[in-house]
């Protein structure tokens, strides 16, 4: 990291008001090689929040919306013959921090694979086994379970999360 830590939640608070705490126990759990699950309703900063600690973090960042019709392959890649050789297309969870949008809209195969990646830290295309970069930490959020189109997230799926809010 090129700043101190009361640099970085200095400069969050800028751009995140009212969110101190959170901004610390995010930053704790970064630091602590945890991931985080935010929940809230659509519309109240989540992807916002996400973006700047890793913007002051000095990371890479991509963004993965979940919904009922992601595969997994949309989030780890895929291969395909050019030719004949094998490629492997890498998926955007080829990323320091990855924002997993609305976590419990994705159907249980899409969360699984996501996971499993997420507690490995590489994932596993028809044999071949890809590291991901490191560091490597996941931002995901969830719609409150009253939100059409939401599913719960099980308990073994809700324990990869080092902290939640």
């Amino acid at each position: 990291m090129k700043k101190n830590l009361k640099q970085i939640i200095e400069n969050c608070s800028k751009n995140i008001e009212g969110n101190e705490h959170n901004i610390k126990i995010s930053l704790a759990a970064i630091l602590s090689e945890g991931s985080i699950l935010i929940e809230d309703y659509p519309g109240t900063g989540k992807t916002t929040f996400a973006k700047t600690i890793t913007y002051n973090l000095g990371l890479d960042f991509k963004r993965i919306q979940f919904t009922s019709d992601l595969l997994p392959s949309d989030i780890l890649g895929y291969s395909y013959f050019k030719g004949e050789e094998l490629i492997f297309k890498k998926g955007p969870i080829f990323t320091n921090i990855v924002l997993a949008d609305e976590l419990n809209r994705g159907s249980a195969k899409t969360q699984s694979a996501f996971l499993e990646a997420m507690e490995e830290k590489n994932v596993t295309i028809e044999g071949n086994t890809e590291k991901l970069p490191s560091p490597f930490f996941v931002i995901a959020t969830q719609n409150p379970m009253d939100s059409s189109g939401t599913s719960t997230l099980p308990d073994s799926q809700l324990d990869r999360f080092m902290i939640s809010f």
